[in-house]
């Protein structure tokens, strides 16, 4: 483990069948008035509204909604909420839904008490966070972003083709009901899936030392094949959906990138292609992914045995009579098998990329610092071209 680090997450975890029970206890803890979001009403066909209203009512609060939080939420709609939560003087805010909805409450929770422009202030900027925070919880009902216990939000502007950050606070606590996955389209469901799996690549593909934080990551994505695998055979596979929500939390909540450097280029790839095509963002990922490995391998001798690594710890590749290259490649090779077998995105176009917004993806993309290449201008563009 190299360097010196905090390691902290303040966020309580209701985890199981039962875990919405605990919501009404929770609640109890904060002011009478509570701001429900949501996106476009799947939790009112699905009945999950309706459970989270007793909640809210034995609680004894007065509610305020806010629906129509859409799956890349947009700067316009987050000053909406953050004006109505303002106006209302609202005392929490809850998310009901799944990581762009958390996103959408915790941007909300930032920006309702700031008098500026939220956009150019943080997430163009990065400025601190000065202002009055509201707090924030959550009903998860999609496994994927691990929104429900880290600060990130992740918020679009259509005007300007851009999607960007910006690390906010965490929710003070997170309902994962995993049965309330099971409805999620299958779409849906293998976008998380692999969003999942970037999020542990973007840790773990970095860093040359016997780092302890590489053997959790290499379990958390063993453990992630196996129940993807048995979902696509049946969605509601208890195990499975549970295994993946939890997986899905401890990818992103910091513990695997604590002592070590971290890439996140993939995602600032994919977060580029998502700016101009508003395409989910696992796919995205996705798509970008294999040219940017491939890239990877070919520059950095580091990288190369990194990868070599992950291929025979968890794609299971047999090293025997084989060069680090071919097993690394081999390993990668293995990984896309398994993309496809989920039906992932396998490219920029299948996302609704056209080669004439590559110049523009690359203007939108930040250029990472942590991994073992860092990227020029011109390789953005080629490994968006070579994503087409």
């Amino acid at each position: 483990m190299l360097g010196n680090f905090t390691f902290h997450n303040p966020t309580k975890l209701h985890f199981g069948e039962d875990a919405l029970n605990k919501l009404s206890e929770e609640l109890k803890q904060y002011g009478k008035k509570v701001m429900l979001c949501y996106g476009g009403g799947s939790i009112k066909r699905n009945g999950i509204y309706d459970q989270v209203i007793v909640e809210l009512k034995k609680a004894g609060c007065e509610v305020v909604e806010i629906s129509g939080v859409m799956p890349n939420p947009t700067i316009e709609k987050v000053l909406e909420g953050a004006r109505t939560a303002r106006m209302e003087n609202v005392d929490f805010i809850l998310g009901v839904g799944g990581g762009s909805t958390v996103d959408y409450c915790k941007a909300v929770a930032g920006c309702a008490w700031y008098d500026g422009d939220p956009w150019e202030y943080y997430f163009k900027n990065w400025q601190p966070m000065t202002c009055r925070w509201i707090p924030v919880g959550c009903v998860l009902t999609m496994a994927g972003t691990g929104s429900e216990m880290d600060s990130c939000s992740v918020i679009s502007s259509h005007t300007e083709n851009r999607k960007m950050f910006y690390n906010f606070r965490n929710p003070d606590f997170a309902i994962l009901n995993p049965r309330f996955t099971f409805t999620v389209p299958k779409y849906q469901m293998v976008a998380g899936i692999y969003d999942i799996m970037s999020h542990i690549l973007e840790q773990y593909l970095s860093g040359t030392d016997d780092n302890t934080s590489d053997y959790i990551a290499e379990g958390l994505m063993r453990s992630l094949i196996v129940s993807s695998r048995k979902a696509l055979v049946n969605a509601e596979d208890y195990e499975a959906r549970s295994n993946i929500m939890w997986t899905a939390t401890w990818a992103l909540n910091t513990l695997i990138d604590r002592g070590k450097a971290t890439d996140w280029m993939v995602h600032m790839l994919g977060q580029a292609v998502a700016a101009f095509t508003d395409a989910t963002h696992g796919h995205t990922l996705a798509a970008v992914s294999g040219a940017y490995y491939r890239l990877l391998i070919s520059k950095s001798h580091d990288a190369v045995q990194k990868f070599r690594r992950l291929a025979v710890n968890v794609w299971n590749v047999c090293p025997d009579g084989k060069s680090d290259e071919k097993i690394a490649m081999e390993g990668l090779e293995t990984m896309e098998k398994w993309m496809r077998e989920l039906g992932l995105a396998m490219n920029i176009t299948e996302c609704g990329a056209k080669p004439e917004l590559i110049e523009g993806m690359a203007d939108a993309c930040p250029i990472c610092q942590g991994g073992y290449h860092i990227l020029n201008r011109d390789e953005v563009i080629q490994v968006l071209k070579d994503s087409l």
